[in-house]
């Protein structure tokens, strides 16, 4: 593949657009972009095929600019190698990772333009329909109020397919430290907030902690009185005192991620548990009164179309309030990256009409969306719910409606300014070490951020 444009910035974007293309291989791209006035021109070359396109577009500011040009200039691409391959992609030139942020964004007109100027397909246009109207009541710019995020990057083991900033718990020597940090971090956080409307514990695995650190930890965080969701995750960390744990510190919804129900699978990506753990855990979970999360994941190494429809008719016959499906994404840092750039569509756009489906017809409905790069067939993951168990903290990320308060180490905190149009983010350092040492300025640091 060889790619030239006169806007050097959008080389990247043009390269992973093209990908999704089964003869991207071969491509020789040219790309010229012009402007006169308010006029966009874009000039594209596919293997000397020429097509040139044209927009009309006034703008209130650079920012405004940069993203219509961006925009604009990745559906000539796309218009022009669709045209010339005969290939569609499901999102047409829809790359961005929140579909139905952008939605939003548009307003009423939301529909017509992405099916006409973004060449994305009715099934996913109803599927945003969807998910707005599951959004009600939850949706809204929520000044003031606040998430909070509790990051554990501790796990029992790395899966395969994950890049996460994560440490397996038995190696890892400075655990008792980094708790001790992120307790202090909680507590100088917790007057930072003036509303709060959900706390979300993550990892990680925040279960696979020692139980006097997870013990710790929730004492500095308190009942909350609001939705409280703890990843319990791997069901190998699961047991009847940390439930009892969860439960006595005012968590309302927990994770229980089996990613797929198939043994050999799980054997494959690197998990120690088997599909009736997760039954039997889940089981434990039903009588302490949790809501319950539940990840599946489609696409997964050496699963064929009927491995990942067992998995989902598994999780539906479990009923747990939501189940995410996710399409398998290789990220930068996993180990899954280091045998494949890119995965094939093959069965996994079959995958995801059966859980869409299925998922429906059992009384779920999608209520938030995202998309990410790498994601096999360039899909989406989309999580489901049944009648008012939406999880508010997965919306309000998804859709950036309210601030974030991270603690921990690779923490985003997020601070919404002018209705929402403007976000200022402040990360906290990605490894344990430099967390750790750190803490005191990063306290620091995030009151300024906040005050």
């Amino acid at each position: 593949m060889n790619v030239s444009t006169n806007v050097p910035w959008l080389e990247a974007d043009f390269t992973e657009e093209l990908k999704f293309f089964s003869k991207a291989a071969s491509f020789d791209v040219i790309h010229k972009h012009s402007e006169d006035g308010s006029t966009f021109s874009d000039f594209v070359s596919v293997n000397g095929k020429e097509y040139s396109f044209s927009a009309e577009k006034t703008f209130s500011g650079e920012i405004e600019h940069k993203r219509f040009l961006r925009r604009y200039a990745k559906l000539a691409l796309y218009r022009a190698v669709a045209d010339y391959t005969g290939e569609k992609q499901t999102w047409g030139a829809l790359t961005g990772i929140r579909p139905v942020k952008y939605a939003y964004s548009i307003g009423s007109d939301w529909r017509d333009e992405m099916k006409n100027e973004m060449f994305v397909e009715d099934r996913k246009l109803d599927m945003i329909a969807d998910i707005i109207e599951q959004q009600k009541g939850i949706y809204g710019m929520h000044a003031g109020e606040c998430d909070l995020f509790i990051g554990i990057p501790f796990c029992p083991s790395r899966c395969m397919y994950c890049s996460f900033i994560s440490n397996e718990i038995g190696k890892e020597k400075r655990v008792a430290e980094y708790c001790d940090s992120l307790v202090k971090e909680i507590n100088a956080a917790k007057p930072l907030i003036k509303k709060l409307r959900s706390v979300y514990m993550g990892g990680g695995t925040p279960v696979s902690l020692p139980p006097e650190q997870l013990e710790k930890i929730l004492s500095a965080i308190g009942d909350p009185k609001v939705e409280y969701t703890v990843e319990a995750g791997r069901p190998d960390c699961i047991n009847e005192s940390v439930l009892t744990m969860l439960n006595s510190h005012g968590v309302t919804r927990i994770c229980i991620n089996p990613q797929s129900f198939n043994e050999k699978t799980l054997r494959l990506i690197g998990r120690k548990h088997t599909p009736q753990d997760i039954i039997e855990k889940y089981a434990l979970a039903r009588k302490f009164g949790f809501d319950v999360n539940m990840d599946l994941i489609a696409g997964l190494p050496g699963e064929n179309f009927e491995d990942f429809k067992h998995s989902v008719d598994t999780a539906v016959e479990l009923e747990p309030e939501n189940i995410t499906v996710h399409t398998l994404s290789i990220k930068r840092g996993s180990k899954l990256a280091e045998l494949t750039e890119r995965l094939d569509r093959g069965d996994v756009e079959k995958m995801i009409d059966y859980s869409v489906e299925k998922l429906e017809s059992a009384s779920y409905s999608p209520y938030y969306m995202y998309r990410q790069k790498y994601m096999a067939g360039n899909l989406e993951n989309t999580g489901y719910t049944k009648a008012g168990k939406a999880c508010i903290y997965n919306v309000d990320v998804m859709e950036e409606i309210a601030d974030n308060l991270a603690c921990g180490a690779n923490g985003v905190s997020k601070r919404l300014l002018k209705g929402g149009e403007v976000i200022e983010r402040y990360g906290a350092p990605k490894d344990i070490k430099t967390y750790i040492e750190k803490i005191d300025k990063i306290i620091e640091e995030k009151y300024d951020f906040f005050k």
